[in-house]
């Protein structure tokens, strides 16, 4: 069992990356495998809408987004962290992801997902609420903590200091890593709930 962690921050080692390092202990105390991988510093383009991963089911563009599907296919959860700028998410790491979930066509019901945003003082909620969208879109359930998952700290290495911020982050990954366990559990004996048709309306006819 395996979870990825995406790290949204440009500071590669910055409270962001403290945050998902606290829920990586807690996952790997309970023996799941994790893995950071730092997004936020890289050099990401948005969706162009070309339609092209519909044909081919990967991005055009041969980059992170790339290598991240493949491991997303064959991990059991993801959590995302990103920094909070302007009271949402910063733009590299959503860019990231309208491409991630965008052109991975494999099927994503029952990972589990997770967000965590890091903040100096205020937008953290409003960033929460943003990350959690890609999986509820998705059939992925999303694991909760004792508190809304984010931790505080201005300078780099100040989210350390903030006990309640990392302890909502150890029972984030002891929550992630029972929900999988659980999950797995069942899929073994029963199997994945059957999916309906699908059907697609729109509003203008």
């Amino acid at each position: 069992m395996k979870v990825i962690l995406l790290n949204g921050s440009p500071r590669k080692n910055g409270n962001t990356f403290i945050a998902l390092s606290e829920v990586a202990k807690a996952l790997e105390n309970s023996g799941i495998e994790t893995e950071i991988i730092s997004i936020g510093d890289k050099a990401i383009r948005g969706c162009i809408a070309c339609g092209s991963c519909g044909k081919t089911g990967k991005c055009v563009f041969d980059d992170e987004v790339r290598a991240v599907s493949e491991k997303f296919e064959s991990a059991d959860g993801l959590v995302i962290g990103s920094p909070v700028y302007y009271a949402s998410a910063n733009g590299t790491i959503i860019s990231f992801l309208d491409r991630l979930f965008t052109s991975s066509k494999f099927d994503t019901a029952m990972k589990v997902g997770a967000s965590v945003a890091v903040a100096r003082r205020s937008g953290t909620t409003a960033t929460f609420d943003q990350l959690n969208k890609y999986f509820t879109i998705r059939s992925m359930p999303v694991v909760s903590s004792i508190y809304w998952n984010n931790a505080h700290g201005a300078a780099v290495g100040e989210a350390a200091k903030d006990e309640e911020g990392l302890l909502t982050m150890r029972e984030l990954g002891n929550n992630m890593a029972f929900l999988i366990k659980a999950i797995n559990s069942y899929k073994e004996k029963n199997g994945l709930p059957e999916k309906q048709p699908s059907v697609k309306t729109n509003f203008i006819r």
